[in-house]
């Protein structure tokens, strides 16, 4: 009630219009039940405000207020003031790249400047708002992502291109102490819903940590993102526990096979996993990068509800 009374009086000094409905539900959501916090969870922002639910950002963070959570991910500088007045991080940031920023990626030397350039910008902007994390990508294994007919990146050069690109990245990452998180991404569904993304250099699980080890830097590390792991790989928590915090940065939900909420309906069971990331001492985020099929707050309530152990 406290936390709900003085995000009240931030919200008005501001002078912010929140729906006193959505305040009034944040301070109820407070008094009826607190959260144990050791998993600390977010609302990843393309799924809400520019997929499925078409949200302002004012509505996201009332959602994360509501559902008395740490913050917002995914976004970029533009949205960091609009969050810290509603007393919310950002607990990783865009890299700067266009849309979609996973297809130029660190793979192919015909984009890895621009990448390492936006990319580093980011970093900096990230550190004078202590936003811990920045996203990073392979990239496609096409070498020419207009014309695909033009040959493919072999597996091998595609990790050393990788690998050299994050490196230097690391140098500029750790100046800042800021970390910078390769994420891993199934190419097994095709189609324009981001179940899948065909054509993806990394993914494999394996494939991306062992850049990840190869780069050896404390501020470059694996983006985890279960859906996507299950998907390619599988064995979530076992590789979880191989990996450890050494490689594992970030944390990344959705169900399986849809990519829809981690409800019964699909195959993972959730609660178990955030067990085996307090195990190995994991202290990052964990962010709801599903797509709503029913009410939103509903799915993302019950989500928040099962990774709270």
């Amino acid at each position: 009630m406290i936390k709900g009374s003085a995000l009240l009086s931030a919200s008005l000094a501001a002078g912010l219009s929140v729906p006193a409905s959505s305040l009034a539900s944040a301070s109820a959501k407070h008094e009826a039940k607190e959260r144990k916090g050791r998993i600390k969870q977010l609302l990843v922002s393309w799924t809400y405000m520019y997929f499925a639910e078409n949200w302002t950002l004012d509505e996201l963070c009332q959602a994360a207020v509501n559902l008395g959570i740490d913050g917002i991910e995914l976004v970029g500088p533009a949205e960091w003031p609009t969050m810290q007045r509603y007393g919310l991080v950002c607990g990783m940031s865009v890299n700067g790249m266009p849309d979609p920023p996973y297809e130029k990626g660190l793979n192919n030397p015909f984009y890895r400047d621009e990448v390492i350039q936006q990319t580093k910008k980011r970093i900096e902007e990230c550190a004078e708002a202590n936003v811990p994390n920045v996203i990073a990508f392979t990239g496609f294994k096409y070498r020419n992502l207009n014309n695909r007919n033009e040959g493919i990146i072999p597996t091998d050069e595609g990790a050393e291109n990788t690998i050299a690109g994050l490196k230097e990245l690391a140098l500029h990452a750790e100046r800042h102490n800021v970390t910078v998180c390769l994420e891993h991404l199934n190419s097994r569904f095709e189609g324009d819903d981001f179940r899948g993304h065909p054509g993806y250099q990394g993914d494999d699980i394996d494939y991306c940590a062992d850049i990840i080890r190869s780069v050896g830097s404390s501020h470059v590390k694996l983006l985890f993102d279960v859906y996507h792991v299950q998907i390619m790989n599988g064995d979530i928590i076992a590789r979880i526990k191989e990996y450890g915090t050494d490689l594992i940065g970030h944390i990344h939900t959705a169900g399986v096979p849809n990519r829809s909420e981690i409800d019964s309906k699909q195959e993972i069971n959730y609660p178990p996993i955030m067990e085996a990331l307090l195990e190995i001492g994991y202290e990052g985020y964990v962010g709801h990068e599903f797509i709503a099929t029913r009410d939103p707050m509903e799915g993302l309530r019950e989500a928040v509800d099962l990774c709270d152990v």
